[in-house]
């Protein structure tokens, strides 16, 4: 079975062609795969399981075995791919009923149409260390935004509670966020099924969808991840993100690998 291993500002993803597999992809074997000492190592995978034209359909799988709603990195990363294979510019990827319309721009930059972001009124949330407030945010898949010291410290401490919070029977991304100017944020992310992560574009939109929302920044923002640099922009209710997908190698899994997985 062929892979290919990239990364969106360090969001590490195996890419997969689904199509055709005598077995379907499951939880184990996207637990093994994605371990870095029994697997390839990754935050994730993106399993291709149809391609019709400019359109890619893609089932986008979290490293604990369990499947996102959506991925701007991961999207970024199945345009990039597809791009090339067509070798056209723009390009479609469909992840469930959510459609991402992608743009290849200059070298390894992709701007995507994210769709539709509703953003909440703020909640409170009780925790161990006392009460926080948060602004939910849907683009797609589920977002808790928290405006506080995005230190990984903190993103450590806050992020696994309020994942796993009573408020959020499914689960939630958590974003905590620093405001350093009308068009300027620092977000810290704690990913739904990932944990610690170097960049999500999905949260870089939340972020700033809440953040414009409640007059904190304009509508078109540079979002500074612990991985790097993107770019959002909010408008008429819908997300645009641009950043890099870079690829980093390709492979084969080792019969053995796929022995001990029962394919």
């Amino acid at each position: 079975m062929r892979f290919s291993k990239w990364h969106g500002l360090g969001n590490e993803y195996l890419l997969l062609d689904g199509r055709g597999l005598d077995l379907p992809l499951d939880d184990i074997f996207v637990r093994r795969v994605c371990d870095p000492h029994t697997g390839v190592g990754s935050d994730g995978v993106l399993e291709l399981v149809a391609l019709e034209g400019i359109r890619a359909q893609v089932i986008i799988w979290n490293p604990d075995g369990s499947q996102a709603e959506l991925s701007g990195n991961g999207t970024r990363i199945v345009a990039r791919w597809l791009a090339r294979e067509l070798g056209t510019d723009t390009v479609e990827v469909a992840v469930g009923e959510r459609l991402v319309t992608a743009r290849v721009l200059d070298g390894l930059r992709v701007e995507q149409d994210m769709g539709k972001v509703e953003v909440g009124e703020r909640e409170t949330l009780e925790l161990g260390a006392g009460s926080i407030e948060f602004t939910p945010v849907d683009i797609g898949n589920p977002h808790a935004v928290v405006r506080h010291n995005p230190a990984r410290a903190e993103v450590e401490r806050l992020g696994p509670e309020i994942e796993r919070h009573d408020r959020f029977p499914n689960r939630t991304n958590v974003q905590l966020i620093q405001v350093d100017g009308t068009h300027e944020l620092e977000v810290g992310v704690w990913e739904r099924g990932a944990g610690l992560t170097s960049s999500s574009g999905t949260s870089a939109c939340a972020a700033v969808a809440a953040a414009c929302a409640h007059g904190w920044t304009a509508s078109r923002v540079v979002v500074s991840l612990p991985g790097g640099q993107l770019e959002v922009t909010i408008e008429d209710g819908r997300a645009r993100l641009t950043g890099p997908a870079q690829e980093i190698c390709q492979g084969v899994l080792a019969l053995e690998l796929l022995a001990d997985l029962g394919r």
